[in-house]
C-alpha cells in the first residue's frame, strides 16, 4: 500500500497522479529557479523540459492543486 495525494473529487495530484511527467522535486526546483528571475526558456534548457511546460507549471495551469487529503491505493 502506497499513500498518494488527492483532490477533493478523490483524483491523484502531483508526481502520483498516472500521467505525471515530472516529480514533485523537479516542479520545486523550477518554481525556485523563476522565483530566482531565470526566464522560462533559460529554465527549460537547464533542466531539458519544453518551455510551454515551464510556463504552464509557473503560471499555475499545471501542477497547481493542493491536496485535500490523503488516501492508501495499491502500489
Amino acid at each position: 500500500m502506497k499513500i498518494v495525494a488527492v483532490n477533493e473529487k478523490g483524483q491523484r495530484i502531483g508526481e502520483t497522479h498516472p500521467q505525471a511527467k515530472y516529480s514533485n522535486g523537479e516542479v520545486s526546483l523550477l518554481l525556485s529557479l523563476r522565483d530566482q528571475g531565470l526566464t522560462y526558456s533559460q529554465i527549460a534548457q537547464a533542466c531539458g523540459i519544453p518551455k510551454s511546460t515551464v510556463a504552464h507549471i509557473c503560471r499555475g495551469a499545471r501542477r497547481c492543486q493542493t491536496p485535500a487529503r490523503y488516501s492508501m491505493v495499491e502500489r
